[in-house]
């Protein structure tokens, strides 16, 4: 009997240690719980910048957000960092092509590299234009794109009548006195002197009625020489050059001001180079330059030229001028062709043009700031050159920046600043 009871009071004592023990165990596994519940963190694994203390589902691409113990530390961090800062794994780094910068200061000589378009200088460009009203009768083998000499005949068109026929007279009247007092006996060369200069005053007032009506002084002197009446004015070429433009065919009638031709010495050309607002401080008058294109085969010297360079609205450029000589007539009207300006810049910053976000109203950098973390930073820049930058105002030198996948980096920085509104 004994031993019943002894046997029963072990079993009851064992029976409540075991229920003893199970009742803190289970309260200790709740708190265990609900700490881990508190420090649990759920993130997005496609976004890992959004995070909430409860599951549920990625507001950006749907998925499920996954659980991120530990993080409560890394969280209060986060929200310490400046608004705006994203974070991106290493992994995720790589996988969108995100590339890291140190921003530098650079001096020193560097190329500006631009277009151009060539041009035929005006100072010698001559338009051959018509004097007076008529129709053309002749027209010599002469067309765009040839080369003429001085005072070679081009066209000729019936001159007016009889304007023309009594200038003439009036003409060949003058020339006539002129020999006869050139003429005179020796005794009365003081009234032979006057004589001639007035009759040779009077032969240029003459000349220069013709010359209205578009005779040229080569046709004047043809026609001095051999003292008949002719018909027709003859159209000729006022200097040796191209032909840029011919207006004219048989039998056209024109009224005065019409353009026959139109003709430029092509030794010497212009260049429109196109330059934006901010390289123009870099482009200075009287500077040397290097112009290229694949018909020359080489590069050759140019010069800016002091003229004001002049904005084109279609492009929303300036149109800096420069001159230079054209060897063989490589350079060609309308051509386009490189340009190249040595420029000295001082030291300053310079980021790659890939670097900066331009969002139209500021211009963003993002800078590391250790982690993954990137903090978007405003800044200021001045010139730009080729793929090149010069920050003035909001980066420091030897500070690590985005210069690829930005674009990527300001969606997520963006889509996380939205998320927290």
């Amino acid at each position: 009997m004994k031993r019943i009871i002894a046997a029963t009071a072990i079993a009851f004592s064992l029976a409540a240690g075991l229920f003893a023990g199970r009742t803190w165990w289970t309260h200790r596994a709740g708190v265990t719980r609900e700490s881990a519940h508190a420090g649990t963190v759920y993130t997005c694994p496609m976004h890992p910048d959004y995070r909430r203390d409860q599951p549920a589902d990625c507001p950006i691409c749907g998925m499920h957000l996954e659980p991120q113990r530990g993080s409560g530390a890394a969280g209060a961090a986060s929200r310490a960092l400046p608004d705006g800062t994203v974070h991106v794994s290493a992994e995720r780094q790589q996988t969108i092509g995100v590339r890291l910068g140190v921003v530098s200061r650079v001096a020193g000589t560097r190329v500006l590299r631009t277009t151009g378009r060539v041009a035929p200088d005006e100072s010698r460009t001559y338009p051959v234009v018509a004097a007076v009203s008529g129709w053309i009768r002749r027209v010599e083998s002469v067309n765009t794109g040839d080369l003429v000499k001085a005072d070679q005949m081009l066209a000729s068109f019936l001159a007016p009548q009889p304007e023309f026929d009594s200038a003439q007279q009036m003409y060949y009247t003058g020339l006539e006195m002129l020999y006869r007092a050139s003429a005179q006996p020796q005794p009365q060369q003081r009234s032979q002197s006057h004589d001639s200069a007035r009759a040779g005053a009077g032969i240029e007032r003459i000349a220069d009625g013709l010359r209205n009506m578009g005779v040229s002084n080569s046709q004047l002197r043809e026609m001095a020489r051999r003292r008949e009446l002719v018909q027709d004015i003859q159209v000729v070429a006022p200097a040796d050059g191209v032909v840029l433009k011919r207006g004219v065919s048989p039998g056209l009638r024109f009224d005065r001001g019409f353009e026959f031709y139109r003709i430029a010495d092509l030794n010497r050309v212009w260049i429109l180079a196109d330059v934006y607002r901010d390289q123009l401080p870099f482009v200075r008058r009287g500077a040397s330059a290097r112009i290229t294109t694949p018909e020359v085969g080489r590069s050759l010297p140019a010069a800016v030229s002091p003229s004001e360079p002049v904005f084109d609205e279609a492009a929303l450029t300036l149109k800096v001028r420069l001159e230079a000589a054209n060897p063989n007539l490589v350079l060609k009207p309308g051509m386009f062709i490189d340009v190249e300006f040595p420029v000295n810049f001082p030291p300053t910053l310079v980021v790659p043009a890939d670097a900066i976000v331009d969002s139209g109203l500021r211009k963003t950098v993002f800078v590391e700031c250790g982690e993954g973390n990137f903090v978007p930073r405003v800044v200021e820049t001045g010139w730009r050159n080729g793929g090149d930058v010069q920050v003035t105002k909001g980066l420091s030198a030897g500070e690590r920046i985005v210069i690829s996948g930005t674009f990527l980096v300001d969606s997520e920085s963006r889509m996380k600043a939205a998320t927290n509104q």
